[in-house]
């Protein structure tokens, strides 16, 4: 991946959460604010040794995804030729988490159910549904 392609669109993440004063601290919250916003201004800077782990990379990803910036993401893709990301709505996230559940549920009630059939005096399996 193109370091300047990804660097670019860390900054892009960066500015979109607040700059480096809001995102430093909270990557770093055991420093004092201007150590974590000169640690990370240094990390994006290509010309410094400071780099940031894969972890803290994906974390500033994340909080600009929720706050509506795609940068990281859309760099990634563009760079490993993947299509264009589309991101989940949360909203479609846990509608889609419900019915999963629901649907484990109503299998764990017929197997129970084909097991009472089976163990007609089995103790212990009682009706979840």
């Amino acid at each position: 991946m193109s370091s300047d392609r990804i660097n670019e669109a860390l900054k892009t993440c960066v500015e979109a959460l607040g700059g480096a004063k809001q995102v430093g601290p909270r990557l770093w919250p055991d420093k004092t604010l201007k150590s974590a916003q000169t640690l990370l201004l240094n990390a994006l800077n290509e010309n410094r040794p400071e780099r940031l782990a894969p972890e803290q990379l994906l974390q500033i990803f994340r909080w600009a995804r929720d706050a509506g910036c795609h940068a990281g993401m859309e760099c990634m893709a563009q760079e490993l030729g993947y299509a264009e990301p589309v991101p989940i709505d949360p909203v479609d996230q846990v509608a889609d988490l419900q019915r999963r559940f629901i649907s484990q549920v109503d299998q764990l009630a017929e197997i129970m159910a084909q097991i009472n059939r089976l163990q007609p005096g089995a103790k212990g399996l009682r009706s979840v549904a």
